[in-house]
């Protein structure tokens, strides 16, 4: 085993052992979307501009997004708490290779975040939910490379704000809530003004939505999907490049 890979592990195993100690954190974590089913999603029924199909097929891909969202994006707090704390000092006098560090988190991330996922796919099936294996497998893929995405973002984000802690949640909330709104996530952009309609397409969590949409409903061929693979793809890449470089200077 690579140093890397074992260090990718160490943190991992770090990361994952409290909430395993603890599961109601994963639980409680599930607790915002399921409101947002629970309470929103009875009221899509008959809205215009939404598939024939059931309206939970349009909404569940939604608050997947939505849960990788509000999951993903508030962890960089952990971790600016650690600096408060000291104990990421101690973790950056260690040996341990420092893309390492982020990779684990990023990890441990990803995986409560599919648990999550699955969860909310399991108890919306008795509400009509269908499930389409093919596509949901992607799916929860395309998932999990938005939750590395948005979660070395949240990471890079804790480490530029470490001399300003009150700052983290100013940027993240300011960022979080108009890529939600505008992304057509509770309601389609076809109901709102021209110029809501133009932010949503060049909101880059749009593209994104609609392909977790096509492919819970079963469309894995469908153009958009490839679309929002490659921008997830490439947010990926940009929040890992910069929450990689984050961590290698943290201690500056």
């Amino acid at each position: 085993m690579t140093p890397v890979l074992r260090d990718t592990g160490t943190v991992f195993l770090r990361e994952s052992l409290p909430s395993l100690r603890s599961p109601w954190g994963l639980l409680f974590g599930m607790l915002q979307p399921l409101v947002f089913l629970l309470l929103f999603g009875p009221l899509l029924s008959g809205v215009p501009g939404l598939p024939s199909e059931s309206g939970w097929q349009w909404f569940v891909p939604a608050i997947l997004i939505m849960l990788a969202l509000f999951g993903t994006t508030g962890t960089g707090y952990v971790l600016l708490t650690e600096m408060q704390t000291g104990s990421h000092e101690r973790m950056l006098v260690t040996p341990m290779n420092r893309s390492a560090m982020l990779v684990g988190r990023s990890l441990k991330d990803v995986t409560e975040l599919l648990v999550q996922g699955v969860l909310i796919c399991a108890v919306m099936v008795p509400f009509g939910f269908r499930i389409y294996p093919a596509g949901a497998v992607a799916g929860f893929l395309l998932l999990a490379v938005v939750g590395v995405a948005m979660g070395a973002l949240s990471y890079a984000l804790a480490i530029a704000c470490r001399r300003h802690h009150e700052m983290f949640y100013m940027v993240q909330q300011s960022v979080l809530f108009p890529l939600l709104f505008l992304s057509g996530m509770m309601l389609p952009l076809d109901m709102g003004p021209g110029w809501m309609q133009t932010a949503g397409r060049l909101n880059p969590l749009t593209p994104i939505v609609e392909a977790m949409r096509a492919l819970f409903a079963g469309r894995v061929a469908d153009a958009v999907v490839l679309r929002g693979w490659i921008v997830a793809v490439a947010i990926a890449v940009i929040g890992v490049a910069f929450g990689t470089r984050g961590m290698r200077h943290s201690n500056t």
